[in-house]
């Protein structure tokens, strides 16, 4: 019987498929036939994952999208494909909470390919000394100009989120965000509202890092997710990122929310070994220390953050935000919640545009929380 030619799914961005087509290619070689169709992140979020499913044969995706997937049963769990052993060497030797992020109902859903999280970027030829470790440093550095924030699409309320995160423990199963937290954090992002970089308020990470690089307006963005190829930008100049902000030195954790994708398998996959190697190969050390990141992919590996040679080839962008990774808040995983961050998003900008008070915006998005978690079809706005 011949081999399966596979059809695989990632983002358009050179993390998202350079290593990913130069692993294709090799497994070409060796008669393992994969080819690697793109779309844009915000694809991800407005076409529904059971439609991917069908179309594709992997999927690279987001943890929050988890919910959905598991709802329309169109993927496949990796335990019972890579085995007990293999997925438990995977688990242990992954950063942070990316892999346990792909888990959920006591199964793992997808292989935790690439780490990410909202981490701190600044232009060292523009900032004067070292990158602030805390809040009220950064509102220091706001007085004068320079500072911008990521709001566009989802990350207004994952921004928010963060800087929750920072404050104090997470809300509980029942809100997003425990209310006095909830609105302290909004007070510091409203701080910066008013006086952050205006070019910067309607773009994506990616839009917003290119603008940073190329134009000199930017200082710093306090929370961002973190993009290893704007260390070594083919154009502009270098882009430097930190752990996220404390709200006191040496004190609590950086907050930050997770990010990062992982590879599953859908129900319409004919499962080969020579597939289950090949992906056993991607999560291993040597492509995740080496292959992926010669290919402009960002590893999720704990040792390929910590490698010295690494870390040379992209000036310390690893070690320098490993503190952040190894916290980082993972988001719910409800059916609904990839929507609904669209529309909590929205609700976040209005209410900074409107100076609302924080109390009533963290009541209103709690609202919208409970209205997702009581509804048995998902969220609608």
């Amino acid at each position: 019987m011949s081999q399966p030619s596979y059809m695989g799914l990632t983002w358009d961005h050179p993390r998202g498929y350079r290593a990913l087509d130069a692993a294709a290619a090799l497994a070409g070689e060796q008669g393992l036939s994969i080819r690697w169709d793109r779309q844009p992140l915000e694809g991800f979020e407005s076409r529904p994952i059971a439609e991917l499913a069908a179309l594709y044969d992997l999927l690279v995706l987001d943890h929050p999208h988890l919910g959905d997937a598991l709802d329309a049963d169109c993927l496949v769990p990796l335990d019972e494909v890579l085995g007990a052993e293999v997925i438990g060497e995977i688990v242990k030797a992954t950063i942070g909470p990316c892999a346990e992020s792909y888990r959920l109902d006591g199964k793992l859903w997808a292989l935790p390919l690439d780490a990410a999280t909202q981490v701190m970027a600044y232009r060292p030829d523009l900032l004067e000394g070292e990158p602030p470790a805390t809040w009220d440093a950064v509102a220091t550095l706001a007085e004068r100009g320079g500072v911008a924030l990521s709001l566009a699409g989802p990350h207004a309320l994952l921004t928010l989120m963060s800087i929750s995160a920072a404050i104090g423990a997470p809300a509980d199963d029942d809100a997003l965000f425990e209310p006095a937290y909830g609105a302290e954090a909004y007070g510091i992002l409203a701080s910066f509202y008013a006086n952050a970089v205006y070019a910067a308020l309607p773009l994506n990470p990616v839009g917003l890092l290119d603008h940073m690089a190329i134009n000199n307006d930017i200082t710093l963005c306090p929370l961002v997710f973190g993009y290893v190829n704007y260390t070594a930008p083919q154009h502009g100049r270098p882009i430097a990122f930190a752990n996220a902000p404390a709200t006191a030195a040496g004190g609590r954790r950086p907050g930050s929310v997770l990010g990062g994708t992982g590879i599953g398998i859908t129900k319409r996959c004919q499962v080969t070994p020579d597939l289950v190697t090949h992906l056993a190969w991607l999560l291993g050390a040597e492509a995740q220390t080496r292959f992926i990141p010669n290919h402009k992919g960002q590893p999720s590996r704990r040792d390929a953050w910590a490698d010295g040679a690494v870390n040379a080839a992209w000036p310390n962008f690893y070690a320098a935000t490993a503190r952040t990774l190894e916290s980082a808040y993972v988001r719910p995983r409800l059916q609904g919640f990839v929507p609904l961050q669209l529309e909590a998003a929205a609700t976040i900008r209005a209410a900074l545009a409107e100076r609302s008070s924080g109390p009533a915006l963290i009541d209103r998005l709690n609202r919208l929380y409970r209205r997702l978690k009581s509804s048995s079809e998902g969220f609608t706005p």
